[in-house]
């Protein structure tokens, strides 16, 4: 395998381009002595990110974390990566919940606090590690579950008031009870698409459980400039052995080491415990540059107790860690396959199902308002208007399902909205609209809710093109419960081969617990022993407030995450051997079928012509170097505000050993 060079791979870098000053920050969050909600055991945390419009000072949820069971003190592994504008406010709010089920439905988990920041304070901070307490002030008790939620207001500072209002302070948060501390670290990302897969198997582990073995996992941290370190994966748990073999697992390089390929990593080997009280087994350390060299005597690592060491002096170690596998693919993203010429076949399917109410009449999902859109309309807008510029001739199949047909009342989960079985294809987001109202007029709500037909529809056109020139997306609009879950579930693993996503929106006040299954995040799906290939589901679980009145200025932005999502799943193509990509000239047709799905085929970051900064000369390696730093993008933060200055200054300025040099021989030179 090639060695790698000193840093990862930078995109395209155009010193005349003008843009807005901004960055790629990853925020790591861990927090210490939550409270214990939980009667029998420990809390299970969740943590849960939002964000704050500037002009409308709404708070819209950003992401969550993993749930870490029993434990007060978590190391979230899952990130939040933001842009960050070092000229602007940016608000953030953490929520902490310790989850009691699989809902998604944030009410019906027991809340332990929250903390107010900006992104600015991080990133500020020493070290860009920011401490604060978590507080339970201002609240109110949700109406269905009973439990206490977050009562936060609109303004960016009426917060702080609506807690005196309650006598509640922030600093004192429940009375008499601390609620515990939230840890924020931020850190600039490189711009390396690199993902490192790899596989590990240890061999005579120290035994921890005394009516059996060890039950070890592997829990990976980089290396911080401070001397700390930030969790960056965990393995999964193998039960009762000595001699674990844990499951092949893939890691951006950027979250590994942030691109510096000398960076300690270092590696922790745990017995775990059903209570969370982990057992420490050993430690290890090691880099990027060492993990590259694949399987070999330097990657047969001793597992080291320091306090056993520093006991036992016959002490060798408390057993080894082998890396079995290493390979490296760049990534290719949504844009790099737009850029090849994918175009997006976008299909929309409704729920005509007699759980929606008469559509006559104003309670109903589907109602027909003169002054506004319905929830389904609404749905159906939010995403089509992102799609349709992918797609070349604006031409999009719409499907029902759960109605009865005229004339003879026959019940379909597949019929076209158009009347037109050969081709359901509607011309652009109105001719959808216009062929699902008159549906409404002429079909019978009936049921059940069945989605295993439209995906299956769906599917056989996406097996049709297999050349790479096209991506479907299946948009599902739904209010209910699931009502062919098996059948679904099946018609998905199915599907995951192949080049297609399934967006699946809810509207209404209906449980979806049971659809967010469906969704992979966490858990992959499966069929009959089958797993899916990939992911290529995204659930949005509510389209609407909790008070029942739909969000009809910002639902757009709501929809926006979860298609970016879905599509990254689908394009997300991975290509082997970044160091010696073939380069594919502009106007290339875009990768096959096969990359499309399974994430290998060459890679489309040349369609962009962007320069090779790993193949150049170490002379222009050396003179890239500042912009390879992990802080050096802040220097560009700061030379926007010097534009009077020449460009001899701010390429000398950029020549500086560090970022804080950069700007102190700015401020001399002024």
């Amino acid at each position: 395998m090639e060695q790698p060079e000193d840093m990862a791979s930078l995109s395209e870098f155009d010193s005349l381009a003008g843009s807005i000053p901004a960055t790629k920050v990853e925020i790591t969050v861990s927090c210490r002595n939550l409270l214990d909600k939980d009667m029998f055991s420990k809390s299970d945390p969740l943590c849960v990110m939002y964000t704050q419009g500037m002009e409308n000072k709404q708070w819209r949820e950003f992401g969550r974390t993993e749930v870490i069971d029993n434990t007060l003190n978590p190391d979230f592994v899952r990130k939040f990566i933001v842009d960050y504008f070092f000229e602007e406010k940016q608000n953030l709010r953490f929520d902490l919940y310790d989850v009691d089920s699989k809902s998604p439905d944030l009410s019906k988990h027991d809340f332990l606090g929250q903390a107010f920041c900006t992104l600015g304070e991080i990133v500020g901070s020493p070290g860009s590690r920011l401490e604060k307490p978590l507080t339970i002030g201002a609240f109110s008790l949700n109406s269905r579950t009973g439990k206490p939620m977050p009562a936060v207001s609109n303004g960016s500072g009426l917060w702080m008031e609506s807690l005196r209002t309650t006598g509640l302070e922030a600093s004192g948060g429940v009375p008499g009870k601390k609620c515990g501390t939230i840890i924020l670290s931020a850190e600039e990302l490189s711009n390396c698409r690199d993902v490192a897969t790899m596989q590990f198997c240890a061999n005579k582990l120290d035994k921890k459980d005394f009516f059996g073995k060890s039950d070890p996992f592997l829990v990976f941290y980089r290396s911080n400039e401070d001397g700390t370190f930030t969790i960056c994966h965990k393995t999964e748990v193998m039960k009762n052995t000595l001699n674990p073999v844990w499951q092949t697992f893939s890691i951006p390089v950027r979250a590994l080491c942030n691109g510096d390929y000398d960076r300690t990593i270092k590696v922790e080997v745990y017995d775990w415990d059903r209570d969370g009280s982990h057992d420490f087994i050993g430690e290890f350390t090691t880099s990027y540059r060492e993990l590259a060299r694949g399987q070999s005597q330097f990657n047969i690592y001793e597992v080291v107790n320091p306090k056993k060491k520093m006991k036992k002096k016959k002490y060798v170690n408390s057993g080894t860690v082998t890396l079995l596998s290493f390979a490296v693919e760049s990534e290719c993203t949504f844009l790099d396959y737009i850029k090849g010429g994918t175009q997006i076949n976008f299909t929309v399917a409704i729920d005509f199902t007699a759980s929606n109410g008469n559509p006559s009449q104003s309670t109903s999902l589907h109602y027909m308002s003169p002054y506004q859109l319905n929830a389904y309309a609404l749905a159906l807008t939010a995403v089509g208007e992102i799609i349709q510029h992918y797609d070349s001739d604006k031409m999009f199949p719409a499907l029902g399902f759960g109605a009865k047909l005229p004339p003879d009342g026959r019940v379909s989960h597949e019929f076209p909205l158009n009347g037109n079985q050969e081709n359901p294809s509607c011309c652009g987001i109105d001719g959808i609209l216009e062929a699902y109202h008159r549906s409404l007029r002429t079909v019978q709500l009936y049921g059940p809710t069945n989605f295993a037909p439209v995906v299956t529809h769906v599917a056989r056109n996406a097996a049709a093109v297999q050349d790479g020139s096209q991506y479907s997306v299946l948009l599902i609009i739904t209010d209910g419960v699931i009502s062919d879950m098996a059948q679904t579930k099946e018609a998905i693993v199915n599907a995951a081969k192949l080049p297609m996503s399934i967006i699946i929106v809810g509207v209404g006040q209906a449980e979806f617990d049971a659809m967010v299954e469906l969704d992979g995040d966490d858990v992959r799906i499966s069929s009959r022993g089958k797993l899916a290939e990939r992911d290529i589901v995204q659930v949005k679980p509510r389209l609407c407030l909790p008070h029942g009145k739909f969000k009809s200025p910002s639902s757009q932005a709501d929809l926006t995450p979860p298609l970016g999502a879905s599509l990254g799943k689908g394009l997300g193509g991975r290509h082997r051997e970044p160091q010696s990509a073939p380069v594919v000239t502009k106007g290339s047709r875009s990768p096959s079928s096969a990359m499309l799905c399974s994430g290998l085929g060459p890679s489309l970051s040349c369609l962009g012509h962007t320069p090779n900064i790993v193949g150049a000369q170490p002379e222009a390696r050396t003179l890239c170097q500042p912009f390879l730093s992990p802080q050096a993008s802040m220097v560009s933060l700061v030379l926007f505000f010097f534009c009077p200055l020449k460009a001899e200054a701010v390429s000398l300025a950029l020549l500086q050993p560090s970022p804080r040099m950069g700007i102190a021989w700015l401020t001399e030179s002024m």
